[in-house]
């Protein structure tokens, strides 16, 4: 692959999301142009808003482009011109009615779409973006840590979300394999990500550190590991330059695995009185599996990680693309202040 130019113009799907905007706004304070798609018109301010709030004016240095993971519609647009392509886009349905295909479908038909677009476009490399949920799920316990070899096991006890990203995953490996013509692909696995907000769109993880800042009345029993936003973005751009990451996926997490109810005090233990209301107790696992039984879907999700222990890697990163993320601690702390300072239901209480 051709080295990277400071100036390439750089597709990030889904521009508003939690990880996209800090891979824009890392790729833009690199001297990148960025082109990145939103779903409609009235999200450009969201976008620009957030970067602001990370300390960068895009100006012209940022474009954007209209399009949904569900149909073909504007993504031979929006891939033209471009030398690589961040896909992190993904689907998140909600509500009782909600299937476990309403998940998988989007997920993996968008990463296809954005894929054929790329290779259509003449693009050198795609950087998808995956999750630790194509890595770990559905085994049993284990002492070792997770790693790139691992793949979840969909027979095991999967939640939809899980299983999306990890089909999605495995369909675009098959497609640079059989249709890719070249196209490059990497791919990195974040585990629960941390970190700075910049706007109104969170993670799943920070609305968890959110609920307990909020009071939630106790930790469910999990441990897994965590990473910050800003390690998962330069990840993102490692794989998108380096030559070593060619046809690799990548782990993205920071340090051993930590209970909930450590982050809860990680929590209480740095931001002070503001943080008084973090639980400080462990919520009996009769009481997950109880709601799982009916029919909560948090409680459905929750229940078959109760007890274990989701260790993972980051060796591999770290050897080949010289990452070096932040401890875990640190982007708790930096969530909760983030969070203190921006999210309408916690600032100013």
């Amino acid at each position: 692959m051709q080295s990277a130019q400071s100036d390439d113009l750089v597709l990030v799907t889904g521009g508003s999301g939690f990880i996209a905007v800090h891979c824009i706004l890392q790729l833009l304070q690199a001297g990148h142009r960025v082109r990145t798609t939103v779903r409609s018109p009235d999200r450009q301010a969201v976008v620009r808003a957030m970067l602001s709030e990370g300390g960068v004016e895009a100006g012209d240095r940022l474009s954007f482009a209209f399009t949904e993971l569900t149909s073909d519609a504007g993504w031979a647009d929006a891939a033209r011109g471009c030398a690589f392509v961040m896909h992190g886009a993904s689907p998140t349905p909600s509500g009782p009615q909600t299937r476990e295909e309403d998940w998988i479908a989007p997920a993996r038909d968008g990463v296809l779409r954005v894929l054929r677009a790329a290779r259509d476009a003449g693009v050198r490399r795609v950087v998808l973006t995956s999750a630790f949920g194509a890595v770990g799920y559905g085994q049993k316990p284990r002492a070792n840590p997770f790693n790139e070899t691992d793949w979840t096991d969909l027979n095991g006890d999967v939640p939809a979300y899980q299983k999306s990203k990890t089909l999605s995953e495995r369909a675009a490996w098959d497609f640079i394999a059989k249709e890719g013509q070249g196209l490059e692909l990497s791919v990195v696995n974040p585990v629960a990500v941390m970190g700075p907000i910049l706007g109104p769109d969170f993670s799943h993880s920070i609305r968890l550190a959110e609920r307990m800042l909020l009071g939630m009345p106790g930790c469910p029993d999990i441990r897994a590991c965590f990473v910050d936003v800003r390690d998962v973005a330069d990840l993102h751009l490692r794989a998108m330059t380096d030559p070593a990451a060619k046809g690799e996926r990548f782990l993205a997490t920071s340090g051993p695995a930590l209970s909930l109810l450590e982050v809860s005090k990680v929590l209480r233990a740095n931001l002070g009185e503001e943080a008084r209301k973090a639980p400080m107790r462990q919520t009996p696992n009769w009481v997950i599996r109880m709601g799982a039984l009916f029919g909560d879907p948090n409680m459905k999700m929750l229940a078959p990680q109760l007890g274990i222990s989701m260790s993972a890697t980051s060796e591999k990163a770290q050897r080949l693309l010289g990452w070096s993320p932040r401890s875990p601690q640190e982007a708790i702390i930096a969530t909760g202040q983030s969070l203190l300072r921006l999210d309408p239901r916690l600032a100013g209480r």
